[in-house]
């Protein structure tokens, strides 16, 4: 979407004064416009390559040197990974340092799925691994912070998050991963007059920044849901990819306006894409059983 100058100038003047929650309701009318898509079907080039993969090592394990056996068994964990085979995966990276302790790739997976299972203090070594291996690790900061955020540690979160944002302000997603933890940390009004100032500063065709217009209150969300979450997809972008980001968002902002209920909802809803390579994914299981426990303690008050 474009916006004037000005507008953007008039939304974070009005962010001053306007808050991040909202009286909740029984069931949000929104949820009338969900576009519900279809889960996304394993991807048959991954269990073909994974397949041969298996098939090398089996056959050939004893001519392989431990630097090639490190890097097949790395691939191999990616594509567990993919298809949502993480147990095995996270067998296969371990594996794979065995054989090449310097893979920081293999840690940074180590340590999302470390988060993933509430195992903190074993997600911070990993990343701590990447970032002495290669400190420039593109993703690092990024999953580091996500592992502060769930761990309720949103001093660290806040530090990583803002210096992944600061490495590309165009990212939308680094905007709001940003706006997250500082909202956390107790400030959200600041938060918002935040994330509106980077939508005016470093906005770009980007999908995503229809998101950030969602949560500043710039667009609504039935407007977002009926007529842009589906639209302009990329030629290597599918639409359960598409809505599995679109749900997750919107189970946080609903979070943010105290509507559990819903909020729970577009979290499962997200889980259904099978889009398992996604953050949004990874931690939709997460978000959704928090959401459940909140709904169901503000109905027993």
């Amino acid at each position: 979407m474009n916006f004037h100058r000005i507008g953007w100038l008039m939304v974070i003047c009005c962010l001053g004064i306007a808050g991040c929650t909202s009286t909740p309701t029984a069931q949000d009318k929104s949820l009338g416009n969900l576009v519900v898509v279809a889960p996304q079907a394993p991807d048959g080039r991954f269990q073909l390559e994974l397949a041969k993969l298996t098939d090398i090592m089996a056959k050939e394990a004893e001519q392989l040197d431990a630097e090639s056996m490190g890097q097949l068994l790395y691939r191999r964990g990616s594509l567990y990974d993919a298809l949502g085979l993480i147990t095995l995966a996270r067998i296969d990276f371990n594996r794979a340092l065995d054989y090449q302790p310097r893979l920081a790739d293999a840690y940074n997976y180590l340590g999302i799925h470390y988060t993933q299972l509430g195992q903190f203090e074993y997600a911070y070594e990993a990343f701590e691994a990447v970032l002495e291996l290669e400190p420039e690790h593109p993703y690092a900061y990024l999953n580091r912070g996500v592992a502060g955020y769930y761990d309720h540690r949103f001093d660290l979160a806040n530090d990583d998050l803002q210096h992944y944002f600061e490495a590309d302000p165009s990212d939308p997603y680094r905007a709001i991963w940003r706006f997250l933890a500082a909202v956390e940390e107790g400030d959200p009004q600041r938060a918002q007059q935040q994330l509106a100032k980077a939508r005016l500063e470093h906005s770009n065709d980007a999908w995503a920044w229809g998101l950030v217009d969602l949560y500043i209150g710039v667009m609504s969300e039935d407007e977002f849901l009926s007529s842009y979450a589906t639209q302009g997809l990329a030629a290597d972008e599918t639409l359960a990819e598409r809505m599995c980001e679109s749900y997750f968002y919107l189970g946080k902002l609903k979070q943010l306006e105290g509507e559990w209920d819903t909020a729970a909802v577009y979290f499962r809803l997200a889980l259904t894409t099978n889009v398992y390579m996604f953050l949004e994914h990874r931690y939709a299981a997460i978000e959704m059983d928090w959401s459940q426990q909140q709904a169901n303690a503000a109905r027993a008050n």
